[in-house]
């Protein structure tokens, strides 16, 4: 794991501009669920989170812990630290999340105008930009979050 951000003294789901520059909701963690700060994840009932541990339409990264029917606050727009998945790109759209809720680059998808197959394009799971690259699983990188 190597700390790409250059701020080794913060953690994955540190905020990395002043609070009042970002947007940060509270949450309600939904049933059966434990939150770790850092983790990416998304609205999995009304008004409430759930980890992000597949492919997810997420909306932030989860700034403090929560369990079952805590409040959480959540980034859901600025910059903020948190663990890559695997590699991604500088200015790459990320989504969430493998496994263990860490965000994945979110590839790009040749579009066959002409032709007849069908596909799909996920333009819902993009969720922040990734403002450095992760060369493996675990990187600390920065992103910036604009769901």
């Amino acid at each position: 794991m190597a700390d790409l951000t250059g701020l080794p003294n913060l953690v994955a789901g540190d905020v990395l501009e002043p609070r009042e520059g970002a947007l940060i909701i509270d949450y309600e963690v939904d049933t059966g669920q434990s939150i770790s700060k850092g983790d990416a994840v998304y609205l999995s009932a009304d008004g409430k989170i759930s980890r992000a541990t597949s492919a997810q339409n997420c909306i932030g990264i989860a700034t403090k812990a929560g369990s079952a029917g805590q409040m959480c606050p959540v980034i859901v727009r600025g910059r903020v630290k948190v663990a890559a998945g695997g590699a991604v790109g500088r200015g790459q759209a990320v989504y969430g999340g493998d496994a263990s809720a860490r965000v994945l680059a979110l590839a790009d998808q040749a579009v066959n105008e002409g032709g007849t197959s069908s596909y799909t394009i996920y333009y819902s799971r993009q969720f922040a930009y990734a403002e450095q690259a992760a060369t493996a699983a675990a990187d600390l990188i920065s992103i910036l979050v604009v769901k």
